[in-house]
């Protein structure tokens, strides 16, 4: 998570247990807007054995469901998902198996996802394609529930896409502005408020570079403005607001269901 950033540095940030992991979430993020209910990310699903639970510390039971019905939304009562990608830590309570066939979690939502990454996620290369389970997409594709879009497109009136290369091609942010605030949804670009650094960049991105790059600008604009900041993967806090202070950005932590 930590790319080449040494582990005497990163582990007084987050600490490791015997089996080298830290402490993560997969974080999704519910929105009212335009009289839809939108889901931004799906997180790791359901659909693990006992082998890989055992690899990545995965908790038994479904917190996404968990979570949406504390809010009182059905999943038939999504109207929209976004997928920042593809990955499995993203995508993976996109579908759920039915009398052994997999089917869309949400039956009556459009997935809005880049094309590009689509594309990618059918032909991966020998460098990602551990992070892409099909079996959590191509359902997708076969109930006609994608809406493909390209590049940076306001989905609904408020709430955009951004396409941010770096962890991979086609990656997308997503931004909410709305009742004078504005959230920039950052998946794996700041999976964590330790990767504010600059150079704190995960050793999957395929290209850190451009992630570093577009955190330089993103973190700048999100400062400048006064944008709360939704971590993909962060433990403790899902979102903040950014300032800068002594040469370092510092964090203030958000609760967004306030």
């Amino acid at each position: 998570m930590f790319g080449v950033v040494p582990k005497p540095l990163w582990e007084k940030r987050s600490a490791a247990d015997e089996r080298n992991r830290i402490k993560l979430r997969a974080n999704s993020l519910l929105v009212g807007a335009s009289g839809k209910n939108i889901l931004i990310e799906t997180g790791n699903g359901t659909k693990w054995d006992a082998k890989l639970r055992g690899i990545y510390g995965i908790s038994d039971g479904d917190p996404l469901e968990r979570a949406l019905r504390d809010a009182g939304v059905a999943a038939e009562k999504i109207d929209l998902v976004i997928n920042t990608h593809l990955h499995f830590d993203h995508a993976g309570g996109n579908t759920r198996t039915v009398a052994g066939r997999d089917v869309p979690v949400f039956a009556n939502a459009k997935y809005v996802l880049q094309r590009g990454e689509l594309e990618h996620a059918l032909n991966p290369t020998e460098r990602d394609r551990a992070s892409y389970f099909p079996d959590r997409f191509v359902p997708i594709t076969e109930a006609g529930q994608w809406q493909l879009v390209e590049g940076d497109v306001e989905i609904v009136p408020g709430i955009s896409v951004l396409r941010i290369p770096g962890h991979n091609a086609d990656i997308q942010a997503v931004k909410i502005a709305g009742g004078g605030k504005t959230i920039l949804c950052c998946a794996d670009m700041l999976p964590t408020r330790h990767h504010l650094p600059l150079a704190w960049v995960t050793g999957y991105d395929l290209y850190p570079l451009q992630t570093l790059e577009n955190k330089r600008k993103w973190i700048a604009e999100s400062i400048k403005n006064g944008w709360i900041v939704a971590f993909g993967h962060d433990p403790d806090f899902a979102a903040a607001t950014l300032h800068e202070s002594g040469g370092k950005v510092e964090f203030e932590p958000v609760d967004l269901n306030r």
